[in-house]
């Protein structure tokens, strides 16, 4: 088969075994440096992604994307708002809620809690709640029996069961009796419990809008906000601003997911972005490695290259099968790296399983470790590394194209 004369010198440079000891080792460690990075790269943005999407899922799953609320009382056609807001392109689900900030107390611990009060007729079978209930259905909630729903890890502070007896406590809301001014209280009914996985899981309860509105002393209903989830989050911005284009919202306020939880998703993704560097920095350091390589490799061939030149080659010819004996080393390594970073990838809860390895802790809800492997990152990566190679071979390839035959077949 017809190959070129510089691509086929080139691949019998790259084959050859006719090479001092040092070049090969250099020359080995730049292919397996190279290696080393694209299988890590491509493992740990795979294990970033899975613990991103995890936030997503069980942050901001529960978290409402946008909040739509009447700061100057009830919503009095809230029913109607809710219909118009399901119908918008990027909306996913839109409940009705009431919210209040409250003591919750068990017959021997007392802690400080954020309740919701939600209209489980409303709520998606889609809601991280829904999903993740370990006792009881969001259904359980009934209006007039003020009952209430918490997560696991708050009912066992508190050292409660299903069944159990638990008073919320409003310290804002006061009523007098003939004892003078007392908090607002009620005692509710634990009948279910939820496991998220996140701070959630002990600092929010459940109860059903209706005792909410009783609780909380509001006139009706006494529903005053609306949350939205996208179909994703990171719309939420746009979102607000369409609605807020339209009349019968420009009375309301709106606020968005990322007021509470952008900075910590800011700290994820500038997390990200330095394990990219790091690693790429590997990379790049293994791939110059094949400059020093390149290099002893010109000097060791430069009669070679000056017998070449007398025979007629031209210094385009010969910087062409440096830059291929070096490319043939950076491919090397960037294919098997990349064939192991994706194995190791799709297998790496096996690998730490068989080594009794658990990274994520034993306090984390998860014992194996999330994984989102993008096939379009991988081909970046590989696509980045085969770059990197070829810039690393230009400069020793340049060298070799301006060897003088006359200068260095005079010591031959």
């Amino acid at each position: 088969m017809f190959q070129p004369v510089s691509l086929f010198i080139g691949m019998r440079y790259s084959r050859s075994q006719n090479r001092s000891g040092f070049v090969s080792f250099i020359t080995f460690f730049s292919i397996a440096g190279i290696l080393l990075g694209v299988a890590s790269l491509i493992t740990v943005v795979s294990v970033m992604n899975g613990f991103e999407g995890q936030l997503k899922q069980r942050i901001l799953g529960l978290v409402p994307h946008v909040v739509i609320e009447s700061e100057q009382g009830n919503l009095a056609n809230w029913q109607d708002m809710l219909r118009e807001l399901k119908e918008q392109k990027q909306v996913v689900n839109a409940t009705p809620y009431l919210e209040s900030e409250a003591l919750i107390q068990s017959k021997t611990q007392l802690s400080g809690v954020l309740i919701q009060g939600i209209y489980p007729e409303f709520e998606s079978t889609q809601s991280s709640v829904v999903q993740n209930m370990k006792v009881g259905q969001i259904e359980d909630l009934q209006a007039g029996k003020y009952q209430i729903i918490m997560g696991v890890r708050l009912a066992q502070n508190l050292g409660l069961r299903i069944g159990d007896k638990v008073r919320l406590v409003l310290p804002t809301k006061t009523i007098f009796t003939p004892m003078g001014r007392v908090p607002v209280q009620r005692t509710f009914t634990l009948v279910g419990a939820f496991q998220l996985g996140s701070q959630v899981d002990d600092k929010m309860v459940l109860i059903h809008g209706e005792d909410a509105a009783k609780l909380l002393r509001r006139k009706g209903d006494g529903i005053n906000k609306i949350r939205l989830y996208l179909d994703d989050a990171f719309n939420a911005q746009q979102v607000q601003l369409q609605l807020q284009a339209k009349p019968q919202y420009q009375q309301l306020s709106f606020n968005t997911w990322s007021a509470s939880q952008g900075k910590l998703f800011q700290a994820v993704q500038i997390e990200k972005n330095m394990m990219w560097l790091m690693l790429s920095l590997i990379i790049a350091v293994a791939a110059f490695n094949i400059v020093s390589s390149l290099v002893m490799v010109v000097m060791d061939k430069q009669g070679e290259i000056g017998i070449l030149k007398t025979l007629g080659m031209q210094p385009g010819q010969i910087l062409k099968i440096f830059m291929t004996q070096g490319m043939v080393n950076g491919l090397w390594g960037t294919v098997i790296g990349g064939a192991i970073g994706v194995l190791l990838t799709l297998n790496i809860n096996g690998v730490l399983s068989l080594f009794g390895s658990n990274l994520s802790g034993s306090g984390f809800v998860m014992q194996t470790l999330p994984v989102d492997l993008k096939f379009e990152q991988v081909i970046f990566i590989i696509l980045s590394a085969i770059f990197m190679s070829f810039i690393a071979t230009l400069y020793p390839a340049y060298r070799a194209s301006k060897t003088q035959p006359a200068e260095v077949l005079r010591h031959e």
